[in-house]
């Protein structure tokens, strides 16, 4: 196997001048871990290449993929360019050199993590340069060995070596010592029965006859030798090789109905296919220390070709090229500056950039629109087709399949016989990436019919539905999305449709002949040219705030169908190898508008999420209906609004992994709502010591979610683990966060793109414990929020009892004050004369304290002073 690619330490950033980046002194990277010391992996650029002359597949090719340099050359690229030369992370390595000239390798498969290396001592140059011989028929057999087949090698014989096993087996094996065994043989030679037979004398001679008789009636007729134990032969019997066969036992029961109703709930209870050993194990060979919970800093990316102080607004991540990220950037000044400016901004560019992951200074690609875009997201069924919003209100459409070729990620070898294997744009070769490729917009919707300030959301209807411009759902034939939504901060959520409407009859031919006649720029595509300038909304929402004439001012929404996107990756994978192979592309060729026999969808949900400008979240409908009064069509009132959060609501976004979960982020804290609950938020968090920026779910654990602050860091939040504060908090920048996005690179490692507000785009690696969920993780995260969604029905229903006991208290009071009005009038007078005769005890009291009158002992008589 191939040694890992290891990748050079981040380049320590501070606050310098907008100039070519200087590279600090540093240790080269050297592969003595991976059993190479003498190897340098390096980084040479288009310009280096040019220099030294090993551009690729001109002078380094697959047939002699290396170079010898001269010393005396890149010293002197180091006096030219400094720092900047791509050698000066082996300045050391090339001034040791104690050869005239150095072995630079084109490193085409990435070996060692780099495109090329260099060869550091004159040993490892000489052992590359002349190899050891091998089999011809050996290596050409392994050329064309696909590296996924297994191919069989039988077992080779070896002559057997010795490691003392066969001196084990005998001290273990049973058998007679040599004493034992001569001794026994001994007694058998040399022992022997001896019988003596005699008759009388007188029978000497006489002639014999034989006869059959009973031996056990005559006596003396036969004689017995009988065995007898001899101690001297009696042997132990100390091992026996016996044989067996396993028989089951069969036993014949029965049972009752009973018994087998508890088997059956035990079987719905438990799986009993499940293998236990391998949900008891852990994967084994995973990417990273399971016990680091940090985000690692993998790469940065940089404009520094455009000096004008731009923010990053949105990120998204190409969905079929892998290493492969779009930006949109935009000037940091408020609307009133912006404004202000208005004619210097239009002399600046504004573009998508497009980063590689070899490249962390030049852009791939460069899309052009008339005014800085705020959000833009990929066509769910064509990942060419990218929508963006502009901070005018235009919504601008591109067509980069043109140019598909420049980041795609197939790359077949010159001879056939080999695999085509599929490799991420930055492994293809330095000489398609020379410079950035600038392309214009294809179509621009009209300014006075579309939105009259920043769009601040868009989303790509799923190639599912389609609607019509009264809200009604159908379905789509076509099979691809041809549909868009946006929200504004001019209050208004408006639906687009990319095809053509049907032409009107009262079009004078005059002006028909004019639009054929007009001529489309060589490098414009006209997919969308139909739209350009003239595309308007297909229907136009407003968020009404009841009684009076004002309205609510949306920033982000999320649909219903938002959680099939984060599947269809597979699918536009599938759809662009098919454009590939030579089908047509289905959007060079768009049918009409909404046709009329298209079959409506009953049963589908129109309500979706809204967050606004004031903190507030809406759950309303986009169906239109008519006022009974007027007969024009107006909006639905929203289902709920909660007033939530305590600034502008930035994110909106519902769970990959339960569909009826929606995460809004807004002002200083965080809220977790269910679909369907009108009770309130299911989680809403404390004031956070820093207003929140943006946020965004994790695409591979349900019960976590990352959210940026306005100081640069970034909290972590673990259900599992907390649900009252983040588990963890982590410094990623100096300014605040612009944006965050996840991306699940490959089954071992996922990283996570973070903007920040000086236009640094940061990729970070999400460690194992953050992406790797538990076995059991969705299923507590769900039995989590079924719990607070019965919390929040409880505090409803005790909200209603202590009002309802409210309610009866008001009533004995008032039952109480009716009661007191209703005395009788002897009653009253009575009770008045004794505050009166009270009072003037009190007055007579109070005098004779002062001294103002006495009080003579020998009668009542009062007199006064």
């Amino acid at each position: 196997m191939a040694p890992k690619p290891q990748r050079k330490k981040p380049l320590k950033r501070g606050k310098t001048k907008p100039t070519l980046p200087v590279r600090e002194e540093e240790e080269p990277l050297n592969m003595e871990s991976m059993g190479h010391p003498e190897i340098y992996p390096l980084v040479l650029t288009t310009m280096t290449q040019e220099i030294f002359d090993c551009r690729v597949d001109e002078d380094v090719t697959d047939d002699q993929p290396y170079k010898l340099i001269r010393k005396e050359d890149i010293l002197a690229d180091f006096e030219n360019r400094a720092a900047v030369s791509d050698f000066y992370p082996v300045k050391k390595i090339v001034q040791e050199y104690p050869g005239d000239e150095l072995l630079l390798v084109y490193d085409k498969d990435f070996k060692y993590g780099l495109n090329f290396y260099l060869i550091g001592t004159e040993e490892g140059k000489e052992s590359y340069l002349n190899p050891p011989e091998a089999p011809e028929e050996q290596e050409e057999y392994k050329e064309y060995i696909p590296e996924d087949i297994y191919i069989y090698k039988p077992p080779v014989s070896k002559p057997w070596v010795s490691l003392g096993s066969e001196k084990e087996i005998e001290e273990e094996s049973v058998k007679e010592s040599t004493k034992q065994t001569k001794d026994h043989c001994l007694r058998w030679m040399f022992w022997k029965v001896t019988y003596m037979i005699s008759r009388k004398r007188s029978d000497f001679g006489a002639s014999v006859k034989f006869s059959d008789q009973n031996a056990s009636t005559v006596k003396d007729a036969y004689i017995e030798c009988t065995a007898y134990p001899d101690k001297n032969f009696t042997l132990k019997q100390l091992e026996r090789d016996v044989g067996m066969q396993a028989v089951p036992q069969i036993r014949d029961t029965s049972t009752q109905t009973r018994c087998v109703e508890i088997a059956l709930q035990q079987n719905e209870i438990m799986n009993t296919f499940v293998d236990d050993w391998k949900s008891l194990a852990e994967e084994e060979g995973t990417f990273g220390d399971k016990t680091d919970t940090h985000l690692k800093e993998y790469q940065s990316f940089t404009d520094l070709h455009n000096l004008a102080e731009k923010m990053i607004t949105c990120i998204c991540w190409h969905p079929v090229v892998c290493g492969l990220i779009a930006v949109s950037v935009a000037v940091r000044l408020s609307f009133e500056e912006r404004v202000h400016f208005s004619g210097k901004l239009l002399l600046q560019p504004s573009l998508i950039l497009f980063w590689s992951f070899s490249d962390p200074i030049h852009p791939q690609l460069m899309l052009e629109s008339p005014d800085d875009i705020f959000c833009f997201k990929f066509c769910p069924s064509d990942p060419n087709i990218i929508a963006g919003g502009c901070m005018n209100g235009q919504i601008v459409m591109w067509d980069i399949t043109a140019h598909a070729d420049r980041i795609e990620n197939i790359k077949a070898g010159g001879n056939r016989s080999k695999k085509v294997t599929l490799k991420p744009m930055f492994l293809l070769e330095p000489d398609s990436n020379k410079e950035a490729m600038y392309i214009r917009q294809c179509a621009v919707s009209s300014i006075e019919n579309g939105h009259r300030k920043v769009i601040t959301d868009i989303h790509w209807l799923p190639d599912t539905f389609e609607i019509n411009r009264l809200g009604s759902v159908f379905e789509n034939r076509s099979g691809i999305s041809c549909q868009l939504v946006t929200c504004s901060a001019d209050c208004t959520i408006c639906f687009w449709d990319i095809r053509p409407q049907k032409a009107l009859s009262s079009q004078p031919p005059a002006e028909k002949k004019k639009e054929e006649s007009i001529e489309i720029p060589f490098d414009l595509p006209s997919t969308f040219l139909h739209l350009d300038l003239s595309w308007k909304p297909l229907s136009k929402i407003r968020l009404s705030k009841g009684e009076t004439t004002l309205d609510h001012c949306p920033t982000k929404l999320s649909l219903g169908e938002d959680n099939l996107l984060y599947k269809a990756q597979d699918k536009i994978l599938a759809q662009s190898k098919a454009v590939k192979a030579g089908e047509m592309n289905p959007y060079q060729n768009l049918e009409g508008g909404l046709a009329n026999h298209l079959k409506p969808i009953d049963d589908f949900c129109t309500k979706f999420f809204v967050g606004t400008e004031e903190g507030e979240v809406i759950y309303t409908d986009w169906k239109m209906e008519r006022d009974p009064e007027t007969g024009r069509l107006m909006t639905k009132k929203p289902v709920s609004l909660y007033s939530v959060h305590d600034g502008a609501v930035h994110t909106v976004q519902r769970s990959p992994f339960y569909e009826d979960i929606i995460l809004t982020i807004g002002g200083w804290n965080v809220a977790i709502w269910k679909e369907g609950v009108t009770t309130g938020p299911l989680l809403q968090s404390s004031c956070a010591p820093k207003r929140y920026t943006s946020g965004h779910w994790s695409l591979t654990r349900p019960g976590l979610f990352y959210v940026g602050r306005e100081d640069g860091s970034i909290d972590i939040w673990d259900l599992l683990e907390k649900t009252h504060e983040p588990a963890q908090s982590q410094n990623i920048c100096i300014t605040a966060i612009t944006c965050v996005k996840p991306w699940a690179f490959s089954a071992k490692q996922q990283l996570i793109a973070i903007a920040d507000y000086y236009g640094t785009l940061h990729i970070l690696e999400i460690p194992w414990t953050l992406s790797h969920p538990s076995s059991n993780e969705a299923s507590s995260i769900s039995h989590y929020f079924e719990r607070e969604v019965k919390h929040l029905e409880y505090v409803e229903q005790r909200k209603k009892i202590r009002e309802q006991e409210k309610k009866e208290m008001d009533l004995e009071l008032e039952k109480k004050k009716i009661k007191t009005y209703q005395k009788s009038k002897e009653r009253l007078e009575t009770e008045l004369k004794a505050d009166y005769d009270d009072y003037l005890e009190l007055e007579k009291s109070t005098l004779v304290r002062l001294g103002l009158i006495k009080v003579e002992e020998t009668g009542s008589h009062v007199e006064m002073m």
